[in-house]
């Protein structure tokens, strides 16, 4: 489980939560690893902190 530290960092990831890129908007995806589906969308195309990507490998 991901903790805040207080020092403008997180320790670990986010539990059941992946992200991706938008390859038609560069924006980043949050999705939710049980079900599925969409959760949130950054728009300033930067990633989400402490989210795992989906093509990492951290997350089956």
């Amino acid at each position: 489980m991901a903790k805040n530290t207080g020092d403008n960092y997180r320790k670990g990831t986010v539990c059941d939560r992946t992200q991706s890129q938008n390859p038609q908007s560069g924006n980043w995806t949050k999705r939710d690893a049980q079900t599925g589906r969409f959760m949130d969308q950054k728009q300033d195309g930067a990633p989400f902190k402490g989210v795992a990507k989906e093509v990492d490998g951290r997350r089956d």
